[in-house]
Formats: structure tokens, C-alpha cells, sequence
């Protein structure tokens, strides 16, 4: 009998006030009791609406029922039969937008813990299974991945799986692009990235790192060393700024820069990594997305008494996650809304405080959000000596810039064939947030699958 709990297993994780002075892991998973209480919650449908919501294709209802008949590696192998990063996923996709805001179990009451489930059956494999190398017979062809974040990773795994010789060149000295220097240890252990990286490894995908493509070599010479197909999937990683007077002071900082600071660099454990991150008292951060949301929590981790959220629209237009939004309520981070700020001021050199304005919503814009428009004589003053500015992210510029015949839109972004994710340069396949601006990981994930499945169509017929 399907159990008819209107609200999913609780996760355990730790106590607010203990997780936003260190940085584990926010919530410990589902135990197996756990899992398995939440998988009998499945209905099973017969029109599967969660797989249509998935933008990998998981055969989400077949893994739930091995998991309800205690079959957790069964699980796992149907899973990663379409998605190569489940631990991952499990963690940071907004499985409410996708899998989950299809689940029939919604309309009354809460839906199916997919991503719980996905992640207790990625963390069980980890736990209690030998991963081993398989045997996949090489058809001799060469393909080039740039990037080495979930799209770039996806990409090659799917290629790899055909029998294509895969090389991934990545900029950075650490594989797993955004994975590892844009999410926060205690959403994403980066251990765990390396070990789901690894599996990509197992199947003969080759890394290099320290390879800035557009600088150390061009998509064209790719080409003529004999890559047949070439994807790009480099990623959003060109902060955009309000260009408001003061945003070049000393402790003004992308959102980007400083995850990066913490994540890749280690520097939430300096002095012992020598990669200091100074933040002030009072710490304001400009945006309410998921990257605004992982700057304030980090931010408040490594010592901030007051980080604030400054944001122009107010709590309905918030764009983070439901989940993110909540544990940093929960950690203290005081949610500034209808706010907008106006300057940062500065004192020999380095902030003292941030200029605001109140707003007030008007009628709506082209993205469907009622317009912000400024309050009038509304204007005061938020002493902080840290400001992180996370209002979005653009491509890179090298890649387009060095590559003729390539075309982009007009803020950088690679125009493709959403179908096939080709571009108008020969051979050459984007996606990810390259192609979209800064989007989620499953949706790279995504771009990347459809690619490989062009690329292969299209080699496979040479």
C-alpha cells in the first residue's frame, strides 16, 4: 500500500545556529529506513509526469520502486543509466521546478522527495560499492570538450560511453567548473564532486587543466589537430556590476570572485591555505539568486555578525530556491527587499558603507515581475565594510573573440539549434550556461546530453 503521508520524510540536518559557523554538509541525507518510508509515498503513475519534468530523462518511478523494495544499487544503475552526476543532482537541483512540480502527490499536500531519494541512492552506491572501469571498445574518433562543469562533464560521458577518445580542457587548476568553485562545501562537498568526476574518468575521458581555450589554443586549431567534433561548455563566469559609483573600493567583490576565494582556494580554511577572504561586520550582498543566497551563508560562516540580502523586488520575486531562501532565514541572513542600492562609500580605500533607496513594485515588466520603481525620499544609508555583488553572470568574451563564424547574441551568449545544440560554426556544438546565461546544473546537464547525441548522429554517419 502506496503510503499516504501529505508531507515527505523529514531530513535530518543540523541545528541552524551550530551549521552557520561551519562548513558541512547542511543536511546529513535519509537513513535507509528513511528512504525507503519516503519511496512508498510513490503513486507509480502510469503517465510518469516526474520524468517529463526531468530534463536528463531519469526513469524517475522505476528507481523509486527499487528503493521501496530495499533494491538501493538496482536503484542506482537505473539512474545513472541518463544521468552520469546523481549525487550532485540530488543536492543542488530545484527539483521543485522540474521532477517534483510535476509529482501528482502536490496537489495535495507535498510532493515525492525525489531528490532525497536520488540522493540517498548516490551516497549509498559511494558507501557500499567498488566502482569499476567498463570495458568500452574506442571507434578511433576524436572529440574536444571546453569546460569541465556539468555540461562539459556530461558531454563527455555520453561520448565516452559511444567509444569516442574524449579530452576535456579546463581553465582552472581543479576539474568540476562551477561544481567546485561556485557552490558552497557545506551544499556540495567537494570530495563528492571528485568522486562523481572520477566515473567520468573510469570510462577514458583525459582532463587538462590550466588550458584557457581562446588563449593557450583556438577552437580552430582544435579542428586541425584532428577533433572531429568540438563542444564548448564553458560556462557563465563574467560577473555583471550595477555600475553605481564606489564598486571599485577595496572589499567590493563578485559573487564569483569570492565563492571561487572560498571553494576552490580553500580559503575558508586559511591561514592554513594561504588565500585570505576578508569580510567586515556587516556584509551586504546585492541579489536574492542562488549564487546571492551562497555568497551571504558563506559570508556569515566565516564570521559576518550582520549579512544582509539587499534586493530591489520584494519576497514573491525572490529567483533563489525555496530551500535556499529558508535555511538562510534560518542562519540568520537578514532579507533587505525592496531595496536598491545607489552608491558604495568608501573610506582610504576600502567600503564603509552602501547608499539605498527604498522601491515600491509597479506594473509588470517583460519577464512578467512587477517593475521596482524608486520610493521617493526614500533614501538611507547600511554600514558594512564587505559588499558582494551577485546580479548575474555572462560569457567569457575569449571563446567568441578568437573563433570567426561563431555567432552570439548580443550579451555574449552562443546562439545554437536548441534541438541539436549545433552551432553556426562547423562542428562546433555549446551549451550550458554559455549558451543561457547563468542557469542550473541539470539544464547544462541537459544541453550536454542532447550535443552528445548530435555529435555521435552526425560522426557516426562519416
Amino acid at each position: 500500500m502506496p503510503n499516504m503521508s501529505l508531507e515527505k520524510v523529514k531530513m535530518p540536518e543540523q541545528e541552524p545556529n551550530v551549521r552557520n559557523k561551519n562548513f558541512e554538509e547542511v543536511t546529513y541525507g535519509y537513513t535507509s529506513e528513511q528512504a525507503v518510508e519516503e519511496a512508498t509515498r510513490c503513486l507509480n503513475c502510469r503517465h510518469q509526469p516526474c520524468k517529463q519534468g526531468c530534463p536528463v530523462g531519469v526513469p524517475i518511478p522505476e528507481f523509486i520502486q527499487e528503493v521501496c523494495q530495499g533494491n538501493f544499487e538496482e536503484a542506482y544503475q537505473i539512474i545513472t543509466q541518463e544521468n552520469a552526476l546523481p549525487a550532485i543532482c540530488g543536492r543542488v537541483c530545484p527539483q521543485e521546478n522540474q521532477c517534483e512540480g510535476k509529482c501528482v502527490r502536490a496537489i495535495k499536500g507535498e510532493s515525492v522527495g525525489i531528490g532525497r531519494l536520488e540522493r540517498f541512492v548516490a551516497d549509498y552506491h559511494r558507501e557500499n560499492s567498488e566502482s569499476t572501469a567498463p570495458a568500452i571498445e574506442k571507434n578511433g574518433k576524436k572529440v574536444a570538450v571546453i569546460g569541465s562543469g556539468p555540461a562539459g562533464i556530461t558531454c563527455a560521458g555520453e561520448l565516452a560511453k559511444k567509444g569516442y577518445e574524449v579530452t576535456v580542457f579546463e581553465a582552472l587548476h581543479k576539474v568540476g567548473g562551477v561544481l567546485v568553485y561556485g557552490i558552497p562545501e557545506f551544499r556540495l562537498p567537494k570530495d563528492l564532486v571528485a568522486q562523481e568526476v572520477q566515473t567520468i574518468k573510469d570510462m577514458g575521458v583525459k582532463f587538462e587543466t590550466n588550458v584557457v581555450v581562446g588563449r593557450s589554443m583556438t577552437i580552430d586549431e582544435l579542428l586541425e589537430e584532428g577533433y572531429e567534433g568540438i563542444f564548448i561548455g564553458s560556462g557563465a563566469g563574467l560577473p555583471r556590476f550595477q555600475n553605481i559609483p564606489g564598486e571599485n573600493l577595496n572589499g567590493v567583490y563578485a559573487a564569483n570572485e569570492f565563492l571561487t576565494r572560498v571553494n576552490l582556494m580553500k580559503g575558508y580554511e586559511f591561514p592554513t591555505y594561504a588565500t585570505p577572504v576578508d569580510v567586515s561586520k556587516n556584509v551586504c550582498v546585492i541579489g536574492a539568486g542562488n549564487v546571492a543566497m551562497d555568497a551571504a551563508r558563506t559570508a556569515k560562516r566565516l564570521g559576518a555578525e550582520n549579512v544582509y540580502i539587499v534586493y530591489r523586488r520584494g519576497e514573491e520575486e525572490i529567483p533563489a530556491r525555496e530551500e535556499e531562501v529558508h535555511h538562510a532565514k534560518e542562519e540568520g541572513i537578514i532579507f533587505k527587499l525592496l531595496t536598491n542600492p545607489t552608491r558604495i562609500l568608501g573610506e582610504d580605500g576600502w567600503v564603509s558603507a552602501m547608499e539605498c533607496v527604498e522601491m515600491e513594485l509597479g506594473e509588470p515588466d517583460e519577464s512578467g515581475r512587477r517593475r521596482p520603481v524608486v520610493k521617493a525620499d526614500s533614501e538611507f544609508v547600511i554600514e558594512t565594510g564587505t559588499v558582494i555583488v551577485s546580479i548575474g553572470q555572462s560569457p567569457n568574451p575569449l571563446i567568441r573573440q578568437t573563433t570567426p563564424g561563431l555567432d552570439t547574441q548580443s550579451w555574449g551568449g552562443i546562439i545554437v539549434d536548441e534541438e541539436t545544440m549545433k552551432t553556426s560554426k562547423d562542428a562546433v556544438y555549446a551549451g550550458g550556461d554559455v549558451v543561457t546565461g547563468a542557469a542550473t546544473v541539470i539544464l547544462a546537464m541537459g544541453a550536454g546530453k542532447t550535443a552528445a547525441k548530435a555529435i555521435d548522429e552526425k560522426l557516426s554517419q562519416k
